[in-house]
């Protein structure tokens, strides 16, 4: 997915992000509530700190290249990597709706369930993901992670398969929507010009992508706690300090 000719295609379907919205104010982020598994953002990570100044110059390289409002950027303090989405936008406002006490389910049963997890890992491997190259999605642009051996796969996996596997969140509705595809979000597309090139905005990504992987060495993500997050919007994930959360 981070192949030019990938991304050469992938260009030819983006649209702007319903995420953000074009206000008076300029561009504002758009309510979007839910619950994710995630890595610590960077504002909470202190093991990470090279890994994500990289990505930060990268975003600000995207960002000169391209035309103004064309591009949302992320806040780096927020930059992660989703390890499984859980529940958002329509599907949480129903279940918090239907029932009062869904987000306390949730969080209830999920700190159940790490806390079992946790058990199984003692003596694990270190989970280390590295950069791929750059990705366009159809709303976003980001970094295309892989894992760095077979191992960092599958803990990343069993995690996963924990969560969409489990019948008491099953029974509140969590379900896998998605297959993994491992990266951190830079921007999301905000104003796209009504006469947009989309052959020069392949090349100028690609030029982009390439320039920054020689210039730069990027250091690989260390995966070392998945914790349960909630957002309000796409710039700020938080949590209580009780909230479910597993050491790797």
């Amino acid at each position: 997915m981070a192949l030019p000719e990938a991304r050469k295609t992938q260009v030819q379907h983006i649209q702007p992000s319903p995420k953000f919205q074009q206000q008076a104010g300029g561009i504002q982020p758009s309510p979007f509530p839910g619950y994710s598994i995630i890595t610590p953002p960077w504002v909470d990570e202190s093991e990470n700190g090279v890994f994500y100044e990289q990505l930060q110059v990268f975003q600000q390289q995207i960002l000169q290249e391209l035309v103004p409002g064309m591009l949302v950027p992320v806040p780096p303090a927020s930059f992660h990597m989703t390890l499984a989405d859980l529940i958002w936008d329509s599907a949480f406002h129903h279940a918090v709706t239907e029932d009062a006490n869904f987000e306390q389910k949730l969080r209830d049963r999920l700190s159940l369930l790490f806390e079992r997890f946790q058990d199984t890992l003692a003596g694990s491997s270190p989970i280390y993901w590295q950069v791929l190259g750059l990705i366009v999605m159809p709303r976003a642009v980001g970094v295309c992670l892989m894992p760095k051996d077979e191992a960092s796969y599958e803990q990343v996996v069993t995690l996963r398969r924990l969560i969409y596997q489990d019948p008491g969140l099953i029974s509140l509705g969590i379900e896998q929507q998605y297959h993994l595809t491992a990266h951190v979000t830079l921007g999301y597309f905000g104003n796209l010009p009504n006469a947009l090139d989309r052959e020069t905005l392949s090349d100028t990504l690609s030029t982009l992508n390439n320039r920054w992987l020689e210039a730069t060495d990027p250091q690989p993500l260390w995966i070392h706690r998945a914790e349960l997050r909630k957002f309000d919007d796409m710039t700020r994930y938080y949590r209580e300090p009780d909230w479910a959360t597993v050491s790797f």
